[in-house]
C-alpha cells in the first residue's frame, strides 16, 4: 500500500531546530538572529514599562490611603505630624459683657462693742432700771428669779453703806441703778455705778470699801442690814462698775456653806454682766449698718 513521499509514516519530520526548511534549504542564520534580538528588546522595554506602571499604580494607593487617613482620624500620630492639620486655636477673646468688678478698699473692721461702753460719748443708748433688768424673772439655767424692787438715783453715796458711797463720789460718780431678786428665802441686790469713763471706773474699783445698801420692797423684807453677815461682790466692765450684796431675807448670817446664797449672788453678777455688754454690742451693731453720710 502506497502512502505517498516519506515512507508509510508520512513526510520526514521537520528539523526541530529548523536546520534544514520543508525542502531541503539551508535557513538564514542572521536573520534569524536579528528578530530574536529584537524580540528580546521587545520584552526588556514591556517589563520596564510594566514595572513603572505598578510602582505608579502602589503610589497612588499610599497617596489615596494618607488622604483617608488624614480625613478619618484625628488622634492618630500621622495626623498629628502632618503639615496638612489645622492650626490650634489661638487664646480666647474676651467676652462683650464684662465679669464683676470688685473694689479695691479694704472693708473696715467691725466696730468694737466694748468701746460704746467704756465713754459716755458713744454709749448713747437708753438707760434705766427697765433696760439694764427688764420683765418680772431672772432665768439662769434651771435657776429661776423673782424680780423685786427696782431704784435709780443720781445720789450715789446714798445707795451705798460705809466707805463706799465717798469712793463714788470721788471719781465722779454720775449714777447707781439697782435692782432686787429673791429665790427659796435668799435675796440679792445689785448695783450698778456709772462713770463718764471706763478710768474713773476701774480706778473706783480698786479703792472699793464699804459695800452696796440692799434695796427691800415690793413685798421684800430687809435684809444685809444691822450688822448682818452678807456676800458682797465687785467687779467691772467699760464704764460700770457693778456690786452685789446678798444673804437671808430671814437676817441668818451668811458663812461659807451657804451654796445657795452664793449661787443667787453668781448668777446675778453675771447676768448683769451680759446685760452690759449686750448693751455695747446692740450699738456697735447699729454703728456697722449706720448710713455712711457723704
Amino acid at each position: 500500500m502506497s502512502f505517498g513521499q516519506g515512507g508509510p509514516y508520512g513526510p520526514p519530520p521537520q528539523d526541530p531546530f529548523g536546520s534544514r526548511d520543508p525542502q531541503g534549504q539551508t535557513p538564514d542564520w542572521a536573520a534569524l538572529a536579528d528578530a530574536s534580538a529584537q524580540r528580546a528588546r521587545r520584552r526588556r522595554w514591556m517589563l520596564i514599562g510594566g514595572g513603572a506602571l505598578a510602582t505608579a499604580a502602589v503610589a497612588a494607593i499610599v497617596a489615596t490611603a494618607v488622604v483617608t487617613m488624614n480625613d478619618g482620624g484625628g488622634d492618630r500620630a500621622s495626623d498629628k505630624n502632618s503639615s496638612d492639620l489645622p492650626a490650634p486655636p489661638g487664646p480666647a477673646t474676651d467676652s462683650a459683657d464684662p465679669g464683676p468688678s470688685f473694689s479695691d478698699a479694704v472693708p473696715l473692721p467691725p466696730p468694737n462693742p466694748k468701746d460704746f461702753i467704756s465713754t459716755e460719748d458713744k454709749d448713747t443708748a437708753p438707760l434705766s432700771a427697765d433696760t439694764l433688768f427688764p420683765g418680772s424673772k431672772l432665768t439662769m439655767g434651771d435657776r429661776v428669779y423673782a424680780k423685786g424692787p427696782t431704784n435709780r438715783t443720781t445720789n450715789c453715796a446714798g445707795a451705798t453703806q460705809g466707805a463706799l458711797g465717798s469712793i463714788l463720789a470721788a471719781n465722779t460718780c454720775d449714777q447707781v441703778i439697782r435692782a432686787t431678786y429673791t429665790r427659796d428665802g435668799t435675796a440679792v441686790t445689785v448695783g450698778v455705778a456709772v462713770f463718764s469713763t471706763e478710768t474713773q471706773a476701774l480706778k473706783a474699783k480698786k479703792e472699793a470699801s464699804g459695800g452696796l445698801a440692799s434695796l427691800s420692797g415690793s413685798g421684800v423684807p430687809t435684809f444685809c442690814r444691822g450688822g448682818t453677815i452678807c456676800r458682797k461682790t465687785t467687779n467691772s466692765v467699760g464704764r460700770y462698775v457693778y456690786f452685789t450684796v446678798g444673804g437671808f431675807i430671814n437676817g441668818k448670817d451668811v458663812v461659807k456653806g451657804d451654796q445657795e446664797v452664793f449661787d443667787t449672788g453668781d448668777d446675778v453678777a453675771e447676768f448683769t454682766f451680759l446685760q452690759i455688754r449686750r448693751r455695747g454690742e446692740a450699738q456697735a451693731s447699729a454703728a456697722a449698718t449706720a448710713p455712711v453720710e457723704d
